[in-house]
C-alpha cells in the first residue's frame, strides 16, 4: 500500500492537476517546477516547459537546481536567448501560465522576493524577482504555489516583487494589464482562489485531513472561505508513484550517487 501523501506532496499534486496539455507554462524553479513537470508525466504529457534561461519545450528527467541547469538546455526541444523569450514570447503574449513560487504573499496574491523588513536595512535579503516581475505581468495567467505559514502568508507586504491583483478590484485594469492576473494559489493545506470581484484570495478547497481552523492559524490576515467549500481529492497512487520517483532520481542525480 502507498504511503499517505505528505502535506507538500499534496501542494505538488494539486498544482499539477490544475495544469493542462495545451498549456505553454513559463515555470518557476523549485516547487513549480516539480508540479509542471508532475503534470508533464502524468496527465499532461503535451504541455511545454519554458525556462527564463530561454529552454522551450524543455523535458528534464531530474528537477533542475536552477535556471542555469545543463539538464534543461538537454532536454529542451530549442533554447533561444534571455532577450528574445522575454520580448519575443513573454511579452508578445505567448505564455498561457506563468507558474510562480515566492517568500511571501498578501490576501490579493501580490509576491516578494525581495527583502523581509525594511528595504534599505531588512531583516533577510532575498533572492530577488529575478523574471518573476515580468512573468506575473505578461502570462495569460498565473499560479502560484507556496507552504503556509504566517511569515509567508502575511496581511501586508513589506516589498512588492511580483503585481499578483494590488489592491485588489480592477487594480491590475487600471494600471493597464490586460492579463488575468494570479488565479488560483496551491498551498500543503487548501487551494485559494481570487474572489471575482474583489480579488481577495478565498479558500475553496481543503485538502484531505486539513481544517479551516488549520488555515486560520497559518495565515496572516483572517481568510475567507467559498460558501461550497470543497475537498480536495486524495492523491492517487500513480500519482504519488511518479513524483516520489521524479524526486528519488533528482536526489540520486544532485548527490552524485
Amino acid at each position: 500500500m502507498t504511503t499517505p501523501a505528505t502535506p507538500t506532496e499534496m501542494m505538488t499534486i494539486a498544482a499539477a492537476r490544475a495544469l493542462r496539455a495545451d498549456d505553454i507554462c513559463f515555470v518557476g524553479i523549485g516547487a513549480p517546477s516539480a508540479a509542471c513537470n508532475l503534470a508533464r508525466l502524468t496527465h499532461a504529457p503535451g504541455i511545454t516547459l519554458i525556462y527564463e534561461s530561454g529552454t522551450i519545450g524543455t523535458k528534464p528527467d531530474i528537477l533542475p537546481l536552477s535556471i542555469g541547469d545543463g539538464e534543461l538546455c538537454d532536454t529542451a526541444l530549442t533554447t533561444v536567448a534571455v532577450p528574445e523569450m522575454f520580448r519575443y514570447w513573454l511579452q508578445g503574449g505567448r505564455i498561457t501560465l506563468g507558474f510562480l513560487g515566492g517568500a511571501q504573499i498578501d490576501r490579493f496574491a501580490n509576491l516578494n522576493t525581495t527583502v523581509v523588513g525594511p528595504y534599505d536595512k531588512p531583516r533577510v535579503r532575498l533572492p530577488g524577482g529575478g523574471g518573476a516581475p515580468e512573468i506575473a505581468a505578461h502570462s495569460g495567467q498565473v499560479f502560484v504555489t507556496m507552504a503556509m505559514g504566517t511569515r509567508a502568508f502575511v496581511e501586508k507586504l513589506p516589498f512588492i516583487t511580483s503585481m499578483g491583483h494590488g489592491e485588489g478590484g480592477d487594480h491590475r485594469a487600471r494600471l493597464g494589464l490586460k492579463t488575468r492576473g494570479p488565479t488560483r494559489i496551491m498551498t500543503d493545506l487548501c487551494v485559494m482562489e481570487p474572489d471575482p470581484e474583489s480579488k481577495e484570495l478565498t479558500v475553496v478547497s481543503l485538502h484531505p485531513g486539513a481544517t479551516r481552523q488549520e488555515v486560520r492559524d497559518n495565515c496572516g490576515w483572517t481568510p475567507r472561505f467559498a460558501a461550497n467549500l470543497a475537498e480536495t481529492p486524495p492523491a492517487t497512487d500513480r500519482e504519488l508513484s511518479v513524483l516520489r520517483d521524479l524526486h528519488a532520481r533528482t536526489k540520486k542525480a544532485h548527490s552524485g550517487g
